[in-house]
This record gives C-alpha cells, structure tokens and sequence, in this order.
C-alpha cells in the first residue's frame, strides 16, 4: 500500500509545477508507479526524473549494458519494481534468457558477454562491498572510456538511489 497519496493527475500538483508532471509525460508517455508517490515533492521529482532521462536515453552505453548495470544494482538492493522494470526491458534489449537468471539469482556470470559481466560485476560490487576494486574499474574503463566508465557508475548510483526511494516508499512491482 502506498506510504503516500499518489499523484496521477496534472491538476493535484499546484499550477507552477505541472510542468514536472508535462516533463514526465513528455519523457515517458505514462506517470508510473515509480513517480506517483514522489510527484508529493515536484521539485525532488524533477531532479530525479531528468537525471534518468539522461541516465535511460541519452548515455553512450549500450542499452544491453544499461539494462543489466540496472537490473544488477536493483537485484542487489531487493528493489523489486525496478527490477521488474528493468527485466522487461532487458528482454526487449536483447539480453539473453540465461543472463537474466544469472543476475536475477545472483548465479556466475559466465553466460554473460565481457562488456555485460563487467558492468554488472561493477554493479554487484559497488553495492555490496561499497567499493570498486581497481581491476574492475579498469575493466570498466578500457571498455566504456572515460565518459563511459562514468556513465555506467552514475547509471549504478542512479538506480541505488531509486531503490532506496521506492523501497522507503513500498511502491510494488505491477501484478
């Protein structure tokens, strides 16, 4: 059950942030569960909306990539929204079947290509171990580049930081 009341229509927000719930239908095509709740704080939702904008579209990373740096850092901090979220989407980037298992059931990443194990091995470890072992970094960073490397780092902290939200908030993975 939601902890707070959730905002799926324009007129509930005051008329000078509407514009935050235009920008999600602009970026999004729905108000999802994720953003119901958190439209309680436009300003908050804004801020998180237009950073994963960036962190979903507008990355050089390849959506395979995304996905599953996604799908590993929601697995890890028992997000099962996003989680959902993120398995569809894997899916529809083409991620294979038994790579899904493999992150889904914190299993061996053998089934998984380089650049898709150092992502989410990068994922796993920062989100259990709060820490980066230099030889991932590098890994990391060889593969991706600089703004690469950064991307995949912001993209792990980007969903950590949605986890802690949907998890404090108890929004639900859809039935």
């Amino acid at each position: 059950m939601p902890r707070l009341p959730e905002i799926s229509d324009r007129d509930a927000l005051p008329e000078d942030k509407r514009d935050v719930f235009d920008y999600l239908m602009k970026t999004r095509g729905v108000i999802s569960p994720a953003f119901t709740q958190l439209l309680n704080h436009p300003d908050l939702t804004q801020r998180v909306a237009h950073l994963g904008t960036f962190i979903r579209f507008e990355t050089s990373l390849p959506d395979h990539v995304r996905e599953l740096a996604a799908l590993a850092t929601c697995t890890e901090l028992d997000a099962r929204y996003e989680q959902a979220m993120h398995l569809r989407n894997s899916r529809a980037a083409g991620v294979k079947e038994a790579a899904l298992d493999a992150v889904v059931n914190r299993r061996s990443l053998d089934v998984l290509s380089e650049e898709e194990m150092i992502a989410v091995t990068c994922a796993r470890e920062l989100v259990k171990d709060h820490s980066l072992a230099q030889a991932n970094f590098e890994d990391a960073r060889r593969r991706f580049g600089d703004e690469g490397v950064l991307e995949l780092l912001g993209t792990i902290g980007y969903y950590s930081m949605l986890a802690c939200l949907h998890t404090g908030l108890d929004v639900q993975p859809p039935q």
